[in-house]
């Protein structure tokens, strides 16, 4: 998943660079102006500052990481070990569950599982799970809210800046330099609408998806616990939890392609 982010914004700026170098090497120092780099960052983080607690700005960096570091959840991973677990379950009884609990790395599914064989009701340890599937969902959205409100302010500064370079150009007015000037002014325009369009609304995006995985594995896991405490068999449960994953992304014998 990370690999993706780098492709993408590897291939997104070699292009940039490459249109603005076909129209001549020469030009490339012209898009570079730090006045221009301040208003459309400082700006944004202002906003993001006014419109968030400072929590959520000093979080910013390590949201942004994730984009580049998160991996795809193996979700059929979890599902063989749920159906593992549900045989152990059947063979040995719930109780025998506890022998096993060092081996599970999910953390999400070593307390469902905990709270079932200390004995809890399938309706308590439901309840218990889905809220925490909601507020995990709630702090990602949050999250996501946060990188994408940097995206939405940007392109607003890199417009201000431009009319703040308009207005002092027209102060200082010079027939013989008004090309420059006016080039100068547009490119504040130009760095808010790449580093939204091309950076921060594209991370917004993938943290999206990353928890749209996160949600999916989750429930997928909410419903083997639960199942493993009906003491439902084994292959309707894999059977059941294969199904929220597309034919082609089943396990071979499973899939119907």
């Amino acid at each position: 998943m990370g690999k993706a982010t780098i492709i993408g914004l590897a291939l997104g700026w070699f292009l940039i660079i490459l249109s603005i170098a076909l129209g001549g090497i020469d030009k490339l120092a012209i898009f570079i102006n730090i006045p221009s780099v301040l208003m459309v960052f400082g700006g944004a983080i202002a906003s993001v500052l006014v419109a968030y607690p400072l929590s959520a700005f000093l979080q910013s960096l390590n949201i942004i990481k994730i984009t580049f570091t998160a991996q795809d959840p193996d979700i059929v991973q979890t599902i063989m070990q749920i159906v593992s677990l549900a045989e152990s379950a059947r063979r040995e009884g719930l109780l025998s569950l506890e022998n096993r609990m060092e081996e599970i790395d999910n953390l999400f599914l070593a307390t469902g599982l905990r709270m079932a064989v200390d004995g809890i009701s399938p309706e308590v340890v439901e309840g218990i799970m889905n809220t925490e599937i909601d507020a995990v969902n709630a702090r990602h959205v949050y999250c996501q809210s946060v990188i994408a409100n940097y995206g939405k302010y940007a392109p607003a500064f890199g417009m201000i800046g431009t009319l703040v370079g308009l207005v002092l150009m027209l102060a200082d007015l010079d027939p013989d330099t008004i090309g420059i000037g006016m080039a100068v002014a547009l490119l504040t325009t130009l760095y808010g609408a790449v580093v939204s369009n091309l950076m921060l609304l594209p991370w917004a995006d993938k943290l999206g998806f990353i928890n749209a995985n996160e949600i999916q594995t989750m429930e997928i896991t909410l419903k083997g616990v639960i199942a493993i405490q009906s003491g439902e068999n084994p292959r309707v449960i894999k059977q059941k939890l294969l199904m929220y994953l597309a034919p082609k992304n089943r396990p071979e014998e499973e899939s119907d392609s």
